[in-house]
């Protein structure tokens, strides 16, 4: 089915899902606008003028507008298709104000991420942090069996998010949330250029902790952040075989050994193709099309 097919599907139940109350809408349709790619909402003319009937009472608005007592406008983010932990994001504004970001836990997996996320949110918000900037847990509840954790906004600026992360804040953002599982280092769990922005402070904005962990390979937030800036630009096999093969040249920085720099890069692959296997969901394609020609010639170093 084409990735279009599929947004707009999953539009149709999230908007039946979130905006249940008395009186269905009559219509509801998507309107040209910059950030809604063509090939979902094509620019023609009669788009212009269209009008949008959402229920407001027994809605997600509704109950947001309870949470932060004051009314409450939602703006319902489209997701990749797909996609393993894809789940309604919504924008919570109120006097032309953005308050929060929701994320909607409607199914299993997405409400076990949305509790990840918001305890590691809390964690972190008992440290001193430096150089990392994260969300603040707004509010993390329920409503109609489905999760809800709203989160502050951070103060990203368009033309900042699009400039490339200078690679010294990005190790010392690595080393910072490392330290924060004590003893046992931690890692944000998808440290990828789309996740993250310098700020105009100097520091470094981070969002989407919902793959926070503690007890991993120091270093795996550095080569997890080469691998997908490698997966821009060629196949998973050749991105995991440079994953190793520079695997000391990364991590010599943050004070790792040459030998074990290429173990933490190797168990770092393996333990993303095992979240893939748990997440029922291939994106690189199956493991041994990417993963075993970069660790089978390396079993003695696992």
């Amino acid at each position: 089915m084409r990735d279009s097919a599929v947004r707009l599907g999953y539009l149709a139940e999230t908007v039946r899902l979130l905006y249940p109350g008395p009186g269905a809408p009559r219509a509801y349709t998507l309107l040209p606008h910059a950030a809604v790619p063509r090939r979902l909402a094509p620019r023609r003319w009669w788009h212009l003028g269209s009008t949008v009937e959402v229920p407001v009472e027994g809605s997600i608005a509704a109950h947001l507008s309870d949470v932060f007592h004051r009314p409450v406008e939602t703006v319902l983010h489209v997701r990749p298709a797909l996609r393993a932990n894809r789940k309604p994001i919504l924008e919570a504004r109120s006097g032309g104000r953005r308050l929060a970001f929701v994320k909607i836990g409607d199914s299993e997996r997405a409400r076990a991420l949305i509790t990840a996320e918001a305890a590691a949110l809390r964690r972190l918000a008992g440290l001193s942090l430096r150089t990392v900037a994260a969300p603040a847990v707004l509010h993390h509840g329920e409503w109609r069996g489905l999760s809800v954790l709203a989160l502050s906004p951070l103060p990203v600026r368009g033309r900042l998010r699009r400039g490339r992360v200078p690679r010294p804040l990005l190790l010392d953002a690595v080393k910072e949330i490392a330290l924060t599982g004590g003893a046992r280092p931690a890692w944000h769990g998808d440290l990828a250029p789309w996740n993250l922005c310098r700020s105009r402070d100097g520091r470094l904005l981070v969002w989407d902790w919902e793959r926070y962990e503690v007890g991993v390979p120091y270093g795996f937030d550095a080569v997890h952040h080469f691998f997908q800036r490698a997966l821009r630009r060629t196949a998973p096999p050749v991105a995991a075989r440079a994953c190793v093969a520079r695997a000391a040249r990364l991590l010599a920085p943050l004070g790792v050994s040459s030998p074990a720099a290429r173990q933490t890069a190797l168990r770092y692959l393996i333990a993303l193709a095992e979240r893939h296997a748990a997440d029922g969901h291939a994106p690189l394609g199956p493991p041994e099309s990417w993963l075993n020609p970069a660790v089978d010639h390396e079993e003695l170093l696992i």
